[in-house]
Order: structure tokens, then sequence, then C-alpha cells
């Protein structure tokens, strides 16, 4: 295993021809003054002190050599310029993508008189952007601020983390073994001098420190919830301990993420592997506390990830990042988890703001291999399914059912739900009549293949859409080669079979289909289609099919929706599609017609294959309608496989958010 290394094993250079007075040197004084980090001035500050190095122009190292502080050899950084007027820091915590900004070890950035703040004033920078992009929710430096943990090498930094203080930033610094020895009872240090209770107060993210000081614990908000961050000092006390699992006691429903300097060191192929101190922590606080997902240390290289599984049998994502091996001691290089919580995704990337700032004629050979590193270790993207990981501890509350007077809006037609009927998985009788409750006498009666064995409809209560009205569902086992099967139609005498629908309409239905779906037993069966053949109904335009049904809505050779009618005005069909649709998952389908063409939306969202040919009202033959039943050439020819939740009809177009999933 690879363990930090101590200055006598790193190979890698410290400083590098940025300081030195070439054309490399220029274009970043260039950058950083154009990009307003540094004034007027670029080599001396104010103080007549360099920032850069010690291979400086000879005029500013006469002005340095006074300005040294005693024995420590720091150069005074109190004319460094942090300020920003034209940053902002004001991300959306509602939306549902938000980013954790990660900044390993920054040491080689803060060791004595090699002081060289303009990395990490870089990647602040890049945070305090407003990048709506990233909406960069949080910081977490994970420790080794400095390299030798002096006064003066915390002035520096301390001075350059006063750029996220004057924007309120939410950010956690936790103390590595460079910044600080001994455990988190050590007494006062120049890190908790820098980093102190009341600094970490002014976030709006924190939410406490221990009692001495070197750990923290900040809530911050991100795709709509509250997230839990522990920050951890290099080596916790018993007393630490106790006070990191009562944080997570004290907060029972919110995800944890545990950042701290040592968890975890990696081997050459990026696979991690718990440290002794790791294993401590791992013992001691992270494995019996189920809300823990996600751990982020530095302090080894490379980096690499694990996942461990907890005492509750759920998933621990474990990851070590650090670059200070790398070119430039890292230069501040920060790692981005781009949460995505509609994608049930966490995207990591890592790059460097500072060389990325950079004009490319400007950017050394070195320099341009570290400004994004893409290997599986530096970008890569982890599936979590929120909801499901964090059930435990904060389940997603499930939407209560909606009363059915509640879903009879003006227009309404037609509504038919099936969660009142029979015990799950009980057959639908063949007498059974499942009412309209609209009270408009559209009333189903069921059908069957003759021949079919079983029991082909079935009462589910288990099964329904999270954002249905009506909690249950009827399953369908019907298949076409051959067919078999039992769906459902209105009575003969129903106001429906008439309908024309001149001025618009929305049809509605709630459906799922098995993970097993086989399109060559299930093409083209109906979700909801009307008696009567487009011949019949006198249709024949160039994309007419003289037997299909003048109205269906179903399922294409593949799992997309199909909307396929004739309507009143067209001598042909008008078609809507939907994108292939994953099975084993429940969709809320609606159509929409507002007197003048078709929009076919899925789950809300408009579908882009969508007509744009006038298409008024339907056809009609004043036959009945079906659910889960599709005829051709005048004959029942598929039979769905799948569910059918609460199906409604209106006579006028709906608003996204009057659909019955809204």
């Amino acid at each position: 295993m690879n363990h930090e290394h101590e200055d006598a094993h790193c190979q890698c250079p410290r400083t590098a021809d940025f300081d030195s007075a070439g054309p490399a040197a220029t274009g970043r004084r260039a950058f950083l003054r154009n990009a307003g980090l540094l004034g007027a001035g670029a080599t001396a500050m104010a103080s007549g002190a360099t920032v850069f190095g010690p291979a400086a122009t000879a005029a500013a190292a006469d002005a340095t050599a006074d300005a040294k502080r005693g024995g420590a050899g720091i150069y005074d950084i109190t004319a460094i310029d942090t300020s920003d007027p034209g940053a902002c820091w004001d991300p959306d915590p509602e939306n549902p993508v938000f980013t954790l900004v990660v900044m390993p070890d920054t040491q080689y950035m803060f060791d004595q008189d090699r002081i060289h703040p303009a990395p990490m004033e870089a990647s602040f920078r890049y945070i305090l952007s407003g990048d709506e992009d990233a909406n960069i929710v949080f910081m977490a430096h994970l420790g080794d601020i400095t390299q030798n943990g002096q006064a003066g090498e915390f002035a520096a930094a301390g001075s350059v983390f006063e750029m996220l203080d004057r924007k309120k930033v939410a950010y956690s610094v936790v103390a590595g073994n460079h910044d600080v020895s001994g455990t988190d009872q050590r007494g006062a240090t120049p890190y908790s001098g820098t980093f102190t209770k009341a600094r970490a107060a002014k976030s709006a993210s924190f939410g406490g420190a221990s009692p001495d000081g070197y750990n923290t614990f900040h809530i911050f908000r991100g795709g709509g919830r509250d997230w839990l961050l522990l920050g951890l000092d290099w080596r916790l006390s018993p007393a630490g301990f106790a006070w990191a699992n009562k944080v997570i006691a004290d907060h029972p429903t919110l995800p944890v993420i545990v950042t701290t300097h040592e968890i975890a060191y990696a081997d050459d192929s990026g696979t991690a592997y718990l440290s002794d101190y790791g294993q401590q922590l791992w013992d001691g606080l992270i494995k019996n506390h189920d809300q823990v997902f996600l751990t982020l240390n530095g302090h080894y290289w490379p980096p690499g990830s694990t996942t461990l599984s907890n005492t509750a049998g759920h998933d621990v994502h474990v990851h070590i990042t650090n670059y200070q091996d790398r070119y430039y001691g890292g230069a501040a290089m920060i790692r981005t988890y781009r949460f995505d919580m509609r994608r049930n995704t966490v995207d990591v990337s890592t790059f460097s703001p500072f060389f990325r700032g950079m004009d490319t004629d400007q950017v050394n050979e070195l320099a341009g291999q570290e400004i994004e590193l893409t290997s599986a270790v530096d970008r890569f993207s982890m599936a979590i399914d929120f909801d499901q990981r964090f059930n435990g501890f904060a389940p997603v509350p499930a939407r209560p059912a909606r009363p059915a007077n509640k879903m009879l809006i003006p227009g309404t037609l037609a509504y038919w739900r099936f969660d009142g009927g029979g015990a799950d998985g009980s057959a639908v009788g063949d007498k059974q009549v499942i009412r309209d409750l609209t009270g408009k006498g559209n009333d189903l009666v069921k059908e069957n293949v003759s021949g079919t064995p079983g029991t082909p409809l079935t009462w589910s209560a288990t099964e329904f859409h999270p954002d249905q009205p009506g909690h249950g569902s009827l399953r369908f086992t019907g298949q076409g080669h051959p067919v078999q099967g039992a769906w459902l139609q209105t009575v003969p005498n129903a106001p429906l079979n008439g309908e024309t629908f001149q001025h618009g309409y929305t049809f509605e239905a709630f459906f799922k289909l098995p993970a097993d779906w086989d399109s060559s037993q299930s093409a083209w069966s109906g979700l909801l289609s009307r008696w009567g053949m487009a011949s019949e109904a006198g249709k024949s335009g160039g994309n007419t099919d003289p037997q299909e049904p003048i109205v269906t809505l179903s399922l294409s050779g593949g799992s997309e929706i199909q909307w396929n009618v004739y309507p009143l005005n067209q001598p042909g069909a008008s078609t809507a599609w939907s994108h292939l649709l994953p099975l084993g998952t429940w969709w809320h389908v609606a159509i929409v017609n507002d007197g003048k063409v078709n929009r076919m939306y899925v789950n809300g969202c408009e579908e882009g294959r969508n007509p744009s040919t006038p298409a008024i009202g339907l056809t009609t033959l004043n036959h009945s309608w079906l659910l889960g039943g599709y005829e051709y050439g005048g004959a029942i020819n598929q039979i769905h496989n799948g569910w059918l939740g609460d199906v409604r009809i209106t006579n006028r177009p709906l608003r996204i958010d009057e659909f019955m999933n809204a």
C-alpha cells in the first residue's frame, strides 16, 4: 500500500517554472491579474513580500527579506486580495442536481517559505463562480491544509479561506497529520486558532462542534432534502467517537457523509482498503449507522474506492482522493460529486481550476496533463437509488389514495379505478361490472377469449403507480399468439361509445409492463382502444390500414406507446409515439388534444414524436371502447400483458397540473 510519502521520498517537484521569470510565470501572473486574483504589482504584494516562492526577481527577493517572520520563514500574506465583489455563491437547494466539492491535501501550497495560495484561490473562485449546472452546495477540505502545522502557514491558508467566509459558503475543514499530532484532545494548536468554532459557526450549514473544537458537523440542503456531513479530526479520542455517534443519533433521518483525513488507502488498481485507523472508524462509528452511505478521505495516494456492506446489509461507498504527489503539489485540485436525484446517480469528476483557467498557449507540458484527470479512479459515476438506500431511516411517505370525487374534474366523461374490487390476486368474475365513477353510465364488463385457461384477469391491491389516485390495479395476462386472455369493454349503450370529441380531449392511463414482457407475444396489445375498423369508417388515406381500429392507445412492436387514431378531418391516421419505456416500471400516459393537434405526455413530460398536422375529433362507429384488448380485422387480436391502473377520459385538453399524477 502507498502510504503518504514524506518529503524525502517525494520525487515530484514542488515548485516549477510558474515561479520563474520565464514565459510560463508571466502567463500565470497575467492570468491571476486578469482574473482579479492579484492587484497591482503581481510579484510583490503591498507589504513588499512575495507569495510565489523564492524564484522571483532580485528586487522582490530583497523586499521580502525584511518581511519574514522570526524563524518561521513565512512571508507576510496580509496583503493577499481575496475579495471578489462579482462572485456570487447562491446555490438552489431544491434543484434535483447539486454538487459537493472535495479538496484534499493542499499541504505543498502552504509549506514554510513555499507559500502558493493562487491554486487554492482559483479553486475557490470556481466554487464562487455560480455555475448553475454544477449548483455547488458545499465544499469539504480533507485535511493536511499545511505541511508543517506552523502558525504562519495557517495564516496564509486561513486568509484564502476568507474568500469563502465573505460569501458565506457552506464548507468544512478537518485537521490532517501534517496539521496536528495526537488525538482531538491535544489542546490549542495553530489549526484550532485559525479554524475556530466561531469561524465555522458563520456558515449557515454549521450544526455544531465537539467541545475540543476539532470535530464539526454540518447540515446542508441539496436536491430538496437535508444532508449531514461529519468533519472528523485526524484521530478521534473516545470522547470524539462518543460525540460523532451522538450527532448521528440526534439526526436519525438524515443521510450522512463522513469526511476525515484517513480512512482508506488504495492499491495501483484503484481498489481501496481500510487502514488500521479506518478499521477503527468503521467499527466504532460507520458500520452501525445505516445513515452513513459515503466516506471521503485524503492522506494516501493513489486515489481509489471500494464499497463495503454495513450491518444493515447496505452499501457504504468508501473513497480516497489525494493529488499532492502530482505536478505542482496537486495545484489544489478538486473533486466534484454531482448528485442527480432524477437519475439516482452521482457523477464524479476531478480537475484543476488553476490550470484550467489559463490560456492554452500559457499552459506548460506538465500542467496540460493535470487540467482534468480522466482515469477510471478519477472520473466515474455511482448508481445510488436514493429512496431505496435511505428507506430504512428516511422512508419516502407514500402518497395517500385520493377520493374518486376529487378526480371528477369538469369535463370528465369516464373514470375507472380498480382499488375496491376484490382481494389481491383474486379473479375478476365473468359477471363483474366495473362502474364508471362519473355516474354517466360508461360501465365496463368483462369479456373472455374462448378457451383461455386459468384466471387471465385479476385484482391487484399491491401494484399501482406511486402517484395514482386509486391504490389498486388490474393484472392482465393475455397474449396474441395464439390469442388468449380477458379484457374489459364499455356496455353497448354507454354514452362514450358515440362521443366524437370535436372540441378536444384528454385520455389518461396508468400502466406497467412486467420485466419478462415479450414483444413476440405482446406486440400491438392495447391499453385502450375503440371497436371499429378504419375501412368501416370510410378511411382510405395514404397511411391507412383498413383493418386496424379507428382509435387505439397501444404498445408498438416494442415497449413504446402509440396513439393511432382516425380524426374526423383526415382521410388517414394521426399517430403519436412515446420513447422506449423500460419494463417493470409504472408509467402515466396522457394524450391531449386541444381541438387542433395531438400531444402525448409520459409522466407529465411531453414526448418528441407528436404530429403537427391538425387532428380534429375522433371517428366513431358507435361501438364499445376496450381496456386491455385490441381488435384487428373485426376480431380480438391481442390481449394486454401487464397492469392497468386508473383510467380517465375528459372532453377537453387538460393542463399538466390537472393530470391524475400531478
